[in-house]
C-alpha cells in the first residue's frame, strides 16, 4: 500500500457496478499485473439498525441481539471493495468476477451500536489454475484495535497453463487452503451428516440484495440471470455462508474459512450438513455449493 484515502461515506454500489461493467471488456487479466495500492478508509461508521434487522431476517440470524452477525462487516465493506475493483487501475474485469473464498477472523464481539473504522485494500494478485485471483482485505477497527478482518478471493477466468502456481507473502493462501495445497493431497473428507433441508424461495436473491445493497442482476430475476449464462437466478455466495453460520453457531472469538464451489439456483432445495467445526451446503446429487470450517480462537 502506498497511500490511504479517507471517505466521508460509503460509495454507491449501482454506479460502481455500471462503471465496472463498462470497463470490463478492456481488461487483460494476468497475475503479474499492477493493481490499486490505495487503502480506502471509512471512519466513524455507525450501523443502520433497520437495515441490519433485514439482513438478520433473510440470513436466519436472531434479530434484536446487540451483537453484529460475524458476516455483516463484509456487507459494510463491500462498497469499498467495489470502488477499488471498478477502477481503471484494477486489472481484472468486474463482469464475471467470482467470489471463490473468504476467511473471517472475529477477534471479539462487535456491538450493533458501536462506532468503528472500516478499511479495505487489495493485498495482491495470485495465479489460479483457471485464471487470476485478487485478494481483498477488509478490516474493522474500534479505536486502535482490529476487532474483525477478512480476506476474500475473487477469480477472473482466463486462459492459463492449468497450474495454480506458487504464492508467497501477504497475498498467500489462507490457513485452510494452505493445508489443502501441500505436495501430498490429503484424503478427501467424508460427507458431513445432514442436519436440515431448506426450501429456498425464488426471491431470496432480491431480499438479500435489498438488505445488503448487492443487487447484481444474476441474483435478482431469471431473465437477468440468463443474460449471464445462468438458467435461473442464483443465491449470493455470502448469503449461503451467512445462512450456514446462523444455523451452526459460533464462539465469540472465531476464525471462519469458507469456499464457494457451485452456485445455488433459485428457487430450490438444499441440505445443510455439519459436524464439529465443519459445515457445508449441498444440493441435488450431493453437489456441494459451499464448504467451510469454524476454528475457535484462544482467549
Amino acid at each position: 500500500m502506498t497511500n490511504a484515502t479517507v471517505l466521508t461515506g460509503p460509495p454507491s454500489l449501482p454506479g460502481l457496478l455500471a462503471r465496472g461493467a463498462v470497463l470490463s471488456p478492456f481488461k487483460r487479466p494476468r497475475p503479474d499485473a499492477e493493481f490499486p495500492r490505495t487503502r480506502l478508509v471509512l471512519p466513524g461508521l455507525r450501523v443502520d439498525l433497520a437495515r441490519l434487522a433485514g439482513y438478520e431476517r433473510v440470513c436466519g440470524f436472531a434479530t434484536g441481539d446487540d451483537a453484529l452477525p460475524i458476516t455483516y462487516p463484509h456487507v459494510l465493506g463491500f462498497p469499498l471493495a467495489m470502488r477499488l475493483m471498478s477502477t481503471r487501475e484494477f486489472p481484472l474485469p468486474l463482469l464475471g468476477l467470482v467470489h471463490t473464498h473468504i476467511g473471517i477472523t472475529r477477534h471479539r464481539r462487535l456491538t450493533a451500536t458501536g462506532t468503528y473504522e472500516l478499511s479495505v485494500h487489495i493485498d495482491g494478485l495470485v495465479p489460479h489454475r483457471r485464471g487470476t485471483e485478487a485478494v481483498v482485505v477488509t478490516e474493522v477497527r474500534e479505536g486502535e484495535a482490529v476487532v474483525w478482518e477478512s480476506r476474500s478471493r475473487y477469480l477472473a477466468r482466463h486462459r492459463t497453463d492449468g497450474h495454480r502456481g506458487e504464492t508467497s507473502g501477504a497475498a498467500g493462501t489462507s490457513q485452510a487452503q494452505g493445508a489443502a495445497e501441500t505436495s501430498e493431497a490429503p484424503e478427501a473428507p467424508k460427507p458431513l451428516p445432514a442436519v436440515a433441508d431448506w426450501r429456498l424461495a425464488g426471491d431470496v436473491g432480491r431480499r438479500y440484495g435489498a438488505a445488503s445493497g448487492d443487487r447484481n442482476p444474476i441474483h435478482l430475476h431469471p431473465l437477468t440471470a440468463r443474460l449471464f449464462g445462468f438458467p435461473r437466478a442464483i443465491a449470493h455466495g455470502m448469503w449461503t455462508v451467512a445462512r450456514c453460520l446462523a444455523a451452526h453457531g459460533l464462539p465469540e472469538r472465531a476464525l471462519v474459512e469458507a469456499e464457494f464451489r457451485t452456485p445455488v439456483l433459485l428457487p430450490g432445495t438444499v441440505t445443510y450438513a455439519a459436524e464439529g467445526g465443519r459445515f457445508e451446503l449441498r444440493g441435488t446429487k450431493e453437489r456441494v455449493h459451499v464448504a467451510g470450517e469454524v476454528y475457535p480462537l484462544a482467549s
